[in-house]
């Protein structure tokens, strides 16, 4: 169905906010500005008093760990992994993963985002699954890792994860490997994943750097910093997602730039956990590119990105003590253009003519959006998920004047809160 929105204040490439009209045609954004009087809408959304950008891509998150949402809370990174969520984990089924994904696809949509990557296991076929029925597009990892088991099956899980979804839905979803972390992948495990990555043709998601812990203890272990020593597997040659990032020094900053790695700032998280903050400033300043994602719910605690950009704002002015380090517009272009190119989708994240129609009407109509002054310095620092009024992922409306159209809000919640009780019972 071909959709036209109308008179809509629109978030363009530049940076400027232009008040004008925005085509779809199928999937595709097919003008933006001047529409052809002879371009045939099945349906006509009022933009006025709207305003419209990319949809959010959310670069790094856990999305069936919505279960577990403040299950365990104010805790230590290797504590709350080792003592809380691991074991609980270890008990979830094929539903646990589906409706946790589900109640996290509800969420998503809800505010404002279209595109997600996640990392998870096992039955990452039911996240498929999810994103499929939800609308959204996606970057899915089956989650790699070596705890000393003589028939470790998570680097086959992983392949044949790719080998099933990678490019399925038209390329609404596409599929990383997913090494978890320096600290569970021995050297020679990393190598076995490398090169099945490198036969099948997979990109790497991987969380690097995230705390202090972590870059000391594989300093001591293997006399190297985590980059460095992940370097060593070849891992970084296939494409790279970094998520957190953390504690980087120049050595590390070179890594990331020989391999083009890209980033995935958490920040809500790594303030949650007290692993730090990311040099967002930096990194940006050399070019590196920069998503914002939101990690699991369990560690944030919510999925809402509007949330996320104003504190990956924050974050940064305060660490570096300079209200110049990141902008509005900087961290509302890590959310959508930086995001995509971050997960390997550079076909979306903008709006312009032939990028996919992935779009949020943003409702004005509220006190945090008066006086209209800066509308992109109003959605970063001011506006909440409440205005979202209308998301529209791979030409389809998802959210419709605030209503779902995909998904069965109430059944959802119930058959999550459901499985949550299970588990931590």
């Amino acid at each position: 169905m071909n959709i036209l929105i109308q008179n809509a204040e629109v978030f363009l490439p530049s940076g400027e906010v232009k008040k004008c009209d925005v085509a779809i045609e199928g999937d595709i954004i097919k003008y933006v500005g001047d529409v052809p009087a002879d371009f045939h809408a099945g349906r006509t959304i009022d933009g006025t008093d709207k305003f419209l950008t990319p949809g959010f891509v959310n670069a790094h998150t856990h999305v069936s760990m919505t279960l577990f949402r403040s299950y365990a809370d104010d805790m230590e990174l290797m504590d709350w992994l080792h003592n809380k969520i691991w074991p609980v984990e270890a008990k979830m089924g094929r539903e646990d993963i589906y409706w946790g994904a589900q109640l996290a696809a509800v969420e998503m949509i809800k505010s404002g985002t279209t595109c997600f990557a996640d990392m998870y296991r096992p039955y990452m076929d039911e996240v498929a699954k999810t994103v499929i029925e939800s609308g959204l597009r996606a970057s899915l990892s089956s989650c790699m890792l070596d705890f000393g088991e003589p028939d470790n099956p998570r680097i086959a899980e992983g392949s044949q994860f790719f080998k099933d979804f990678h490019g399925a839905e038209g390329g609404r979803i596409k599929v990383m490997f997913a090494p978890h972390a320096p600290y569970t992948c021995p050297p020679d495990y990393l190598k076995k994943i490398n090169a099945e990555a490198q036969k099948v043709g997979a990109e790497i998601h991987i969380h690097m750097a995230e705390t202090v812990a972590e870059t000391e203890g594989i300093l001591k272990q293997y006399g190297m910093r985590p980059f460095a020593y992940v370097e060593q597997s070849g891992i970084f040659e296939n494409g790279t997602l970094a998520a957190h990032c953390v504690h980087l020094n120049d050595e590390d900053f070179a890594i990331i730039k020989k391999y083009n790695i890209r980033v995935a700032h958490n920040p809500i998280s790594n303030m949650k956990l007290a692993s730090g903050s990311s040099p967002v400033s930096r990194l940006l300043k050399e070019g590196v590119v920069v998503g914002i994602g939101t990690d699991g719910a369990s560690s944030n605690n919510n999925l809402d990105m509007i949330e996320e950009m104003k504190i990956a704002a924050m974050l940064e002015k305060c660490a570096k003590r300079d209200p110049l380090a990141v902008s509005a517009l900087d961290s509302l272009n890590m959310a959508t253009r930086n995001g995509a190119i971050a997960l390997s989708m550079p076909e979306t994240g903008q709006i312009a003519p032939g990028f996919k129609a992935d779009i949020v009407l943003h409702d004005l109509n509220s006190a945090a959006w008066c006086p209209r002054h800066n509308l992109v310095s109003l959605l970063v620092y001011s506006a909440s998920s409440a205005t979202v009024n209308t998301v529209i992922c791979d030409g389809k409306i998802l959210l419709d004047n605030g209503s779902l159209t995909t998904l069965d809000e109430e059944r959802i919640m119930h058959e999550a809160a459901r499985c949550a009780k299970r588990l931590v019972n």
